[in-house]
């Protein structure tokens, strides 16, 4: 088995949320690897400050390669590009960057205060974040998809015709 689609890019951009209306257009599963570390291990940031990114590292990587063995549309978090055996395995995948303009991000992260750790400090933080992870990102990508205008639905129905073509 093989992922229709595999969604990458920075924190709030909308991976999951896209991934999950992606998946329900097309009739098919959806698997957001940060959740799957969510339901088998508690919150990230609990896990970040219990263990560390290290730890959480690892349990991401074992989440991604669970995920890439099926069939539907998966959501990768933010920095599983990180991993270069998660970026080996992202190349022969079809695989959707989202981006995000930092603006609106900002608006997204104050929704979700005290659950992304890396970005506690805020928009600023995202940027450097979001900076330094770009090529790796731009190195997995097979298409990329901007979140910034326009709702989740129609980005999804752009998607889906995407991958439908």
């Amino acid at each position: 088995m093989t992922p229709l689609a595999v969604f990458v890019g920075p924190m709030a951009s909308g991976k999951t949320k896209v991934g999950r209306r992606v998946a329900r257009d097309l009739g098919v599963g959806f698997v957001d690897t940060d959740r799957t570390i969510v339901a088998d291990h508690g919150p990230i940031a609990e896990i970040f400050a219990r263990d560390g990114e290290p730890r959480f590292r690892e349990l991401e990587r074992a989440a991604v390669v669970s995920a890439l063995q099926t069939d539907g549309v998966v959501s990768l978090g933010g920095g599983a590009v990180l991993d270069p055996a998660t970026r080996a395995d992202l190349a022969t995948q079809r695989v959707v960057l989202l981006t995000v303009t930092p603006q609106v991000v900002a608006r997204r992260l104050a929704l979700q205060a005290g659950k992304r750790p890396l970005v506690a400090d805020g928009v600023a933080q995202w940027e450097r974040i979001f900076a330094e992870r770009r090529p790796l990102y731009d190195e997995v990508a097979t298409a990329t998809f901007d979140t910034s205008v326009g709702d989740f639905d129609s980005i999804a129905r752009e998607v889906a015709a995407w991958l439908t073509t």
